[in-house]
């Protein structure tokens, strides 16, 4: 199993960062090779289930998770099914009091195919910085303040 812990201080809003990560069905706008993002039902108000169809070149798979929200601090993913053996997601948002937040992103995961196992050993580190990094610029364009 391959495993990622990042942690970010990022110069916008606890609530901000929350509401971005929390809405998967705007994923297919930005995130890296995700080629459709949606919510197909809600439990109350802070459970949700999901899709995302996840592609590069000839690959291509769906990922359904349970998304738990506890806004606005923490959003947890549990892998529901897909080309996954396992699959945990976190993300931690802490207010830093002036405006700006901490965010803790944990993933770690493990394919059901052995080859396609192996082949993302050579690229998980690069795959989920990619990832990591276009929830930040996502962030720059949503709330950055306009250039004077």
């Amino acid at each position: 199993m391959y495993q990622h812990i990042e942690q970010k201080r990022l110069p916008y809003t606890q609530q901000e960062m929350f509401d971005l990560v929390s809405a998967v069905d705007e994923y297919k706008d930005f995130a890296p090779w995700c080629l459709a993002s949606r919510i197909n039902r809600w439990e109350g108000e802070t459970i949700f289930y999901a899709d995302l169809v996840i592609g590069y070149h000839m690959f291509r798979e769906r990922f359904s998770s349970k998304v738990v929200l506890e806004n606005p601090e923490r959003l947890t993913i549990e892998y529901q099914n897909g080309p996954l053996k396992h699959l945990t997601n976190e993300w931690r948002f802490t207010d830093n009091g002036d405006g700006s937040c901490t965010i803790d992103f944990t993933v770690a995961f493990e394919f059901k195919n052995v080859f396609l196992q192996s082949l993302s050993k050579r690229f998980f580190n690069e795959v989920v910085k990619r990832m990591v990094s276009s929830f930040e610029s996502r962030a720059a364009h949503l709330y950055a303040p306009p250039v004077q």
